[in-house]
C-alpha cells in the first residue's frame, strides 16, 4: 500500500506552513493545492465521539452515507464560519444528491465548545450539518489520525480567551468509511458541490467497474 499519496504530502505541508506561521494573531489557512487527488493516504480511521444530544457515536453510525468532515472551534473568528457556511451552500447547490451526504462539524477545542455551546453555534448553519465533541483524549486521536494541524495559542492572560491554529480543509470519506479527497475550506459552495458531486460520480463507477 502506497501511504504517503498526494494528499497526505499536502496535509503534511500545510501542517508544517502552520507551525511555523502559528506565532500570529490569526487563524492558519496554508496556501497549497486547492484539491489534492487521495491515491491511498493512511488519512482517517475509526473514532468515538460525542453527538449534541449526549449520546456516544462511532464512525459505525454514519456507515452507508458519505461524510463531509470539518474540524474547527465555536470561537473561531474567520475560517470556521466562512467554511461553515460554504458548505451550506454547497447543500442548497446539490439538491436531493445531499441527502447521500453527512456533514460533520468536530471540535479541535473541546475545553470550550461542549454540546451547548456547539448547538447553539450551529443554528447560524445548515441544520444538516452535526456537531461532535468528545474528551480531549478522543479528539486529540481523531486530529492525528486525520493529520489535522492544531496548536493552541499562548494567552496573556489564564482564562479561556485564546485562539487555536488549525488547518482549514473539508474530508470527504466514502460510505464504506475509507478517505477519498480533501477540498480547502475557504473554496465557494459552488465550487464545494461541483467538486463533491465529481468525487462521488467518480466513486460509483470505479465500483461499477466502468
Amino acid at each position: 500500500m502506497v501511504l504517503r499519496s498526494k494528499v497526505l504530502i499536502a496535509l503534511t505541508l500545510a501542517a508544517l506552513g502552520a507551525a511555523l506561521a502559528a506565532t500570529g494573531l490569526m487563524l492558519v489557512a496554508v496556501p497549497v493545492p486547492t484539491v489534492a487527488t487521495s491515491g491511498t493516504a493512511a488519512i482517517g480511521g475509526p473514532f468515538t465521539l460525542v453527538a449534541m444530544d449526549g449520546e456516544t457515536v462511532t464512525d459505525q453510525a454514519y456507515r452507508g452515507k458519505w461524510l463531509l468532515l470539518f474540524f474547527g472551534y465555536t470561537f473561531c473568528p474567520d475560517a470556521c464560519p466562512t467554511t461553515l457556511n460554504n458548505i451550506s451552500v454547497a447543500l442548497e447547490k446539490l439538491g436531493s444528491d445531499a441527502g447521500k451526504l453527512q456533514p460533520l462539524f468536530i471540535t479541535v477545542d473541546p475545553r470550550r465548545d461542549t454540546r451547548e455551546v456547539i448547538s447553539d453555534y450551529l443554528k447560524s448553519f445548515d441544520p444538516r450539518i452535526i456537531g461532535l465533541t468528545g474528551t480531549q483524549g478522543q479528539i486529540d486521536s481523531m486530529v492525528k489520525e486525520y493529520r489535522v494541524y492544531v496548536a493552541q495559542q499562548k494567552s496573556e492572560s489564564e482564562d479561556d480567551d485564546y485562539l487555536v491554529s488549525h488547518s482549514a480543509y473539508v474530508y470527504l470519506i466514502d460510505p464504506e468509511g475509507k478517505f477519498v479527497n480533501v477540498i480547502q475550506g475557504n473554496e465557494t459552495g459552488e465550487n464545494i458541490a461541483a467538486w463533491l458531486r465529481k468525487e462521488m460520480t467518480g466513486a460509483k463507477r470505479r465500483r461499477s467497474g466502468e
